[in-house]
């Protein structure tokens, strides 16, 4: 992959080039490619074209960028010239509807954003870190009789992430209900995923795997709506202990003086739902994986938080300036398998990057998968270094090679939360247990979804730390 230099200022010079398209007779193949094995696909577009390529699956025109100048030009510089009606958030509206993270509507985003900020702070969220360290406690008493026996971890990480976003969200304990909610979504993961690989037949077509769809968007939206109408029921005041779902009720609009309608309040829990269980469920996971593969890095985290905690076992959101390693080893895990691996904008208008013509309403899709593998800015990609999100390191890369939350204004409104779920629920097992690869494991691939699963979960050995 070639590096690329500063994005000039737009304004379609003459001769603009026009951005490479895989051909035929590339050998990299056509559409069937991209839906047999994205990420092989893409790469072996990066390695022959470099940082910005077009790809045509099914005869849609998607530009591929790969450098961290056109991704703050596109997110950044140009943000409002690039929205999100592109094909990528098309294909996931049936599950995320008018919630943020999918919202094509300007003014509708704008007006949910200033509502739900407040209540994503560093510190808002401080006010749950209880429930993130209490239901990581719980988890670790119920693995008390497990010791020595191999963990199907992406699972347990996946029901206490449930356990997390729906206390925070609702004040309420789950259990049946949390592991039909994951179900339901990681069958829409699955389906959705393939459809964006090759989107055909159309998702309104009464196929089998489109009725297995909408029936796991209806259990999703059933889970969400049995909550709100109990809470409208209970008329609950909005307090300083208040949960997200009861802000969020009485939350208003500063410029209309107006709150969310249930429908809008509807899409925005139920994105909040989605976004809160797989970030922390593959990145979690991922992570326990990692650290059983490199032993040495496992041991440095370790150490940091038994001197941190002391004679501890918990530890609150008051050490998280303090747990600085593991931080970093969150840092490197998302760089490596960022959950939200991928995201795309639409091209309102033409646009010029880098010298390279886009046309009005083109999808550019930007793949964290290979931004974060760039070679040009991450010195042996493949290993796993926790030492690269030193605050020196950070500063002498490029600001936007790392967009695990992605960047500009429509930046992850959930990311406080994130990182501080994953740096207290990190610490918390770490402080008891390791996770130890058994005997004779396979090496574990990512499966691109629309998000980046491990395939087949992540499977590892439960071992108390004497």
């Amino acid at each position: 992959m070639s590096s690329a230099p500063t994005v000039p200022d737009v304004g379609r010079p003459p001769g603009a080039r026009e951005i490479p398209t895989i051909r035929r007779k590339d050998g990299i193949g056509g559409a069937l490619a991209f839906r047999n094995d994205q990420l092989h696909f893409l790469g072996a577009g990066l390695d022959r074209y470099g940082d910005i390529f077009r790809f045509r699956p099914l005869g849609i025109p998607i530009v591929l960028v790969n450098h961290p100048d056109y991704i703050r030009h596109i997110l950044v510089e140009k943000g409002e010239s690039y929205d999100k009606d592109a094909m990528l958030f098309r294909v996931v509206r049936p599950v995320l509807r008018k919630g943020l993270i999918a919202n094509a509507d300007m003014e509708l985003w704008r007006r949910q954003r200033r509502m739900m900020a407040p209540h994503f702070t560093p510190r808002t969220v401080s006010h749950f870190a209880r429930n993130m360290t209490d239901e990581t406690a719980q988890m670790l008493q119920r693995w008390e009789r497990r010791e020595g026996q191999v963990l199907d971890v992406t699972d347990e990480i996946g029901q206490l992430a449930l356990r997390i976003v729906n206390r925070s969200l609702f004040s309420a304990e789950v259990g049946r209900t949390a592991q039909a909610f994951e179900r339901a979504f990681q069958t829409a993961n699955a389906i959705l995923g393939a459809f964006f690989r090759f989107p055909f037949p159309p998702l309104n077509f009464p196929t089998p795997r489109n009725r297995k769809l909408h029936r796991a968007i209806d259990d999703m939206d059933t889970f969400v709506s049995d909550f709100i109408q109990a809470r409208l029921r209970a008329d609950v005041p909005a307090g300083d202990e208040a949960d997200l779902l009861t802000l969020l009720l009485h939350t208003v609009d500063e410029e209309d003086g107006k709150g969310m309608d249930l429908e809008q309040l509807h899409h925005e829990v139920l994105n909040i739902c989605i976004g809160a269980y797989e970030t922390t469920t593959n990145t979690l996971s991922w992570a326990f994986y990692l650290l059983a593969r490199h032993p040495e890095v496992e041991a440095k985290l370790h150490a940091e938080v038994d001197a941190v905690l002391g004679e501890r076992s918990i530890p609150s959101f008051e050490d998280l300036p303090r747990l600085t390693y593991t931080r970093m080893v969150i840092d490197e895990t998302l760089r490596i398998y960022s959950p939200a691996y991928q995201f795309m904008r639409r091209a309102r208008e033409e646009d010029v990057v880098d010298g390279y013509r886009v046309p009005a309403n083109t999808n550019v899709l930007i793949n964290s998968y290979f931004l974060h593998r760039h070679p040009d800015f991450w010195e042996d990609p493949e290993s796993f270094v926790p030492e690269r999100f030193t605050p020196e390191a950070i500063a002498a890369r490029p600001k936007h090679v790392y967009t695990p939350f992605g960047a500009g204004h429509r930046i992850c409104i959930g990311k406080h939360f994130a990182l501080t779920e994953l740096v207290l629920v990190l610490s918390t097992v770490a402080r008891r247990y390791r996770l130890a690869l058994p005997e004779a494991t396979p090496e574990v691939h990512p499966q691109a979804l629309i998000t980046l699963h491990p395939e087949g979960g992540i499977h590892l050995r439960l071992e108390e730390r004497r």
